[in-house]
C-alpha cells in the first residue's frame, strides 16, 4: 500500500469513526460513550485476530476452505487450552462479532446474549497466566446501562447500531495488515473524545507528536531497548510510540501503572489493538505513589510519562512515605497539594543506569519555593537532571498552559543542564498548536547537539544552577531574540528636527494666508 492511498484510507476511516461516534452517542455523554465505541472496536478486533490465527494454521496444514466463523461450536472446543496459550484468550465461534452481529436485529435478549460473551472471553483466560490482562476488559461496556435507553428494547436498538456501525468500519481483510488501521481508529477515537471531552479528557490523552518526542530522546543512540515504563499510564499512547519509533519487536516489555479504572481498561485494550501480545505488557491499577505495583520489574531502560498537574497526593501526612527508598534520598517529600515531583522522584528511582526518562511537568515544579526546591537541589547536586525542554503552549487538551520536559538521566558525560526553548515549535492547527515533523525533529536535534545556540539552547553548569537557587526555567537561561526594529538615536533625533522644522515652516505659510485672508476682507 502507497503512502498516499495508506492516508487516504485514514482519512476515509477517520471520517467515518466521527460520522458514527456522534450518529450513536445521542444523549450518552462523549467521553462516557467512548468506552462503548472503543469496547465493540475492541471485540470486533480479537474476533477477527483469533480468527485470521486458527484459519492460518489450518490452511497451513492443508485445509484450504477452513473458516473457524462457520465451525460449531462443538468442533471448536480442540483448540482452546493452545489457543489460549498463545493468544491469551478464546471465542467460540457462534461467540464472534460476525456472528453476534448477523443475528442482532432479530436477537430480544442481545443485551444478555453479549454480557454472557464478554464474560465467556474473560473466563476463557481463568487459570491462564493472561488471566490478569483479561480480567475486567469489558467491565466498562455496560449493555444494560440506562446510558443506552430506559427500556431494554431501546437499549438493544442502540447496541444493534453499535454493532452495525463498528462492523462497517473499513478496516479490510485482518491477514492484510489491517492491524494498522484498528490501532490507527482507537488512537482517533482517544483524540477525538480527549479534545471534546476538555479538561476531563485530557487528562488521558498526550497528542501523539509529544509522545513521539518523549519516546525518541529516551531512545538516542538505541535500536533496542530492554522495558520501557510508565507510572501514569492512561490509554497507553505514550509506551505504544515505541513501538512506532523502534518496531514492536525492539521493546522488550511495556508496563505501566494507571489509577483511573475505566482507563486502565482502555490502555489494555490499546495492547491488544496494537497487537502487543500479552506476554509482552504488564499494566496494573492502582495508585502508583502509594502503591506501587512493579517493584518486580524495575529498573526499565526507557521511561516516558504525562502524569497528572499538580494533583493531591497524602504526602508528609503519610508518615511512611518519607522512608521509602523512592522519595527518602531528596530529604523531604513533595508537598501533598503538588504531587509533581513525587512522580519525577519515583521515576527516578526506578531508571536504569544507562536509561533515560522524558516526563511532562506542570512548569511550576521548575522554579518553586519550599520542599520542591529542596527536590531540584537533590536532582541537580546529584547530576540527574539532563535536559529542560520548555514546550509551546496549548499543545494538550483540557489546558492552555505551556508544559515543559524533564529529561533524566543517571549518567551523564557533563556536570551541566541542557535547556532548550521550543516555545515557539509549533503551528496552530484547529483551536490548538500542535508539533509538526519539523518541530519535533528541530528539538531532537538539538537535544543529540547539546550545544548553546543564540535563542535557542544553553548548556549550563550545575554549580550556576545552584547559584541561581536552583531555578531550572528555561527561560532563565535562554533569551528569547529580540525581534522589536533597531533605531539609531543620533539619526533619529536628526529626523525629529527636521520635522520640527517642518512644522515651523507649515505654520508659518498657514499665519501667512490667514493674514492675507484677513487683509483681503
Amino acid at each position: 500500500m502507497t503512502p498516499t492511498t495508506k492516508e487516504a484510507q485514514r482519512a476515509e476511516l477517520h471520517k467515518t469513526i466521527w460520522r458514527i461516534a456522534n450518529d450513536l452517542r445521542g444523549s450518552v455523554d462523549g467521553w462516557d460513550f467512548k468506552s462503548y465505541v472503543l469496547g465493540m472496536l475492541f471485540y470486533r478486533f480479537i474476533s477477527e485476530n483469533l480468527t485470521a490465527y486458527i484459519n492460518k494454521g489450518e490452511h497451513a496444514a492443508g485445509e484450504v476452505d477452513f473458516d473457524y466463523a462457520r465451525l460449531a461450536d462443538e468442533q471448536a472446543e480442540f483448540g482452546r487450552t493452545e489457543t489460549v496459550a498463545e493468544k491469551g484468550f478464546y471465542i467460540l465461534p457462534s461467540d464472534l462479532f460476525q456472528n453476534v452481529r448477523r443475528g442482532a436485529p432479530l436477537d430480544a435478549n442481545l443485551n444478555e446474549t453479549l454480557e454472557r460473551v464478554f464474560k465467556d472471553i474473560e473466563g476463557s483466560a481463568l487459570g491462564a497466566d493472561s488471566e490478569d490482562d483479561l480480567k475486567g476488559l469489558f467491565d466498562d461496556l455496560d449493555v444494560n446501562s440506562s446510558k443506552l435507553g430506559n427500556t431494554v428494547a431501546r437499549r438493544n436498538e442502540k447496541l444493534v447500531k453499535l454493532l452495525d456501525a463498528i462492523g462497517d468500519l473499513p478496516l479490510g481483510n485482518f491477514e492484510d495488515n489491517s492491524i494498522d488501521l484498528f490501532g490507527d481508529a482507537y488512537e482517533y477515537l482517544m483524540q477525538m473524545y480527549a479534545s471534546q471531552a476538555g479538561k476531563s479528557g485530557g487528562e488521558y490523552y498526550t497528542p501523539q507528536e509529544v509522545s513521539e518526542v518523549l519516546a525518541k530522546i529516551t531512545v538516542v543512540g538505541k535500536t533496542r531497548v530492554s522495558k520501557v515504563y510508565d507510572p501514569a499510564v492512561g490509554s497507553g499512547s505514550l509506551l505504544l510510540k515505541f513501538a512506532k519509533v523502534l518496531g514492536k519487536d525492539n521493546v522488550g516489555g511495556f508496563y505501566g501503572q494507571e489509577i483511573n479504572l475505566t482507563t486502565y481498561n482502555l490502555a489494555r485494550i490499546n495492547m491488544f489493538l496494537h497487537e502487543v501480545n500479552y506476554e509482552n505488557f504488564s499494566l496494573a491499577h492502582g495508585d502508583t505513589l502509594t502503591d506501587p505495583q512493579r517493584w518486580d520489574d524495575e529498573p526499565f531502560e526507557a521511561i516516558v510519562s504525562n502524569p497528572p498537574y499538580s494533583i493531591k497526593w497524602e504526602g508528609d501526612a503519610n508518615p511512611l512515605l518519607i522512608s521509602d527508598e523512592r522519595f527518602a534520598p531528596a530529604g523531604v517529600l513533595a508537598p501533598k497539594s503538588k504531587a509533581d515531583l513525587a512522580f519525577t522522584m519515583h521515576m527516578l528511582s526506578w531508571l536504569a543506569v544507562d536509561g533515560t526518562a522524558a516526563i511532562v511537568e506542570f512548569p511550576g515544579v521548575l522554579y518553586r519555593g519550599g520542599a520542591e526546591q529542596k527536590i531540584r537541589k537533590y536532582l541537580i547536586d546529584n547530576n540527574y537532571v539532563d535536559a529542560v525542554i520548555q514546550l509551546p503552549p496549548d499543545l494538550f487538551f483540557g489546558t492552555t498552559i505551556a508544559t515543559c520536559i524533564i529529561v533524566l538521566k543517571k549518567s551523564k558525560s557533563d556536570n551541566a543542564v541542557l535547556f532548550i526553548d521550543a516555545s515557539a515549535e509549533c503551528k496552530r492547527v484547529g483551536n490548538k498548536n500542535k508539533l509538526l515533523p519539523r518541530h519535533e525533529q528541530h528539538i531532537l536535534d538539538t537535544f543529540i547537539a547539546r550545544a548553546s545556540v543564540d535563542h535557542s539552547a544553553k548548556v549550563v553548569p550545575n554549580e550556576e544552577l545552584a547559584a541561581n537557587g536552583y531555578n531550572i526555567a528555561v527561560s532563565s537561561y535562554v533569551a528569547q531574540e529580540d525581534t522589536r526594529e533597531t533605531v539609531e538615536i543620533t539619526e533619529l533625533n536628526a529626523e525629529i528636527g527636521r520635522i520640527v522644522a517642518r512644522q515651523a515652516l507649515m505654520r508659518s505659510s498657514i499665519d501667512a494666508i490667514v493674514a492675507d485672508l484677513e487683509g483681503a476682507q
